[in-house]
């Protein structure tokens, strides 16, 4: 379901909850990491708890939301993804395609993004602390040995995702530098300068992410609660 392209060129691509989602993943993350440096624990479980529930909230708006937000609408395989990318460095990437949303390089971007944060939140669960102070809520349901394991590899986790951000960023400048695309403007209003492919996307209505935002959180809690 589509309609046509405004005559301005000025087309809505970004819903509100998926540039919600992204931006409050930004600022747990951010929250998540300075609360570790300091020792603040307290607080770094309670932002690692809102960091997993936004990730299930991505994952599951990205089969019920709009358009530009389904796996189904940016995911490709490896040949369009390496289609993409011939086409992207070929000369001055003229002939590069521009989907209208996430392009193939930035679909697999945002998989390995969330499963890294999924696999970061559910480590920092059963993790153990070597004083047992900061341990994690489910840390009692596994041994010592194990949740230290577990410590380790959220820790490790945690470098991965830094290395994906510093591409991510990398990504950013690219297009801005070397296609005269500004990809952070948008995701901030929702809105493109124009509709590559002439027409816009299809939307949701506000309530279906409310409801969702709303079973995740209940899912969460009723989680947290069995510890």
């Amino acid at each position: 379901m589509t309609a046509e392209a405004p005559t301005n060129g000025r087309v809505r691509v970004w819903d509100f909850p998926t540039r919600l989602s992204h931006w409050t993943l930004v600022s747990l993350f951010g929250v998540c990491w300075w609360t570790a440096k300091s020792d603040h624990m307290r607080w770094h479980r309670i932002a690692g708890y809102g960091v997993l529930g936004v990730v299930l909230f991505r994952l599951a708006w990205g089969f019920c939301g709009g358009q530009t937000a389904r796996f189904g609408d940016f995911v490709r395989g490896p040949a369009a993804t390496c289609r993409y990318v011939r086409k992207l460095l070929g000369h001055r990437g003229e002939d590069a395609p521009a989907p209208i949303g996430h392009n193939p390089l930035g679909a697999l971007s945002i998989l390995v993004m969330l499963a890294l944060l999924l696999t970061q939140t559910t480590l920092g669960l059963f993790a153990v602390n070597v004083d047992g102070f900061a341990s994690g809520p489910f840390a009692r349901w596994v041994s010592f040995g194990t949740g230290r394991r577990f410590a380790h590899l959220h820790a490790a986790t945690f470098q991965l995702l830094l290395a994906m951000i510093g591409v991510h960023l990398a990504a950013i400048g690219f297009y801005r530098l070397a296609r005269n695309e500004s990809l952070v403007p948008p995701m901030i209003h929702g809105f493109k300068s124009r509709a590559p492919s002439g027409v816009v996307p299809y939307f949701v209505p506000w309530w279906r992410a409310l409801f969702l935002a709303t079973g995740i959180f209940l899912f969460v809690a009723l989680l947290l609660s069995m510890r």
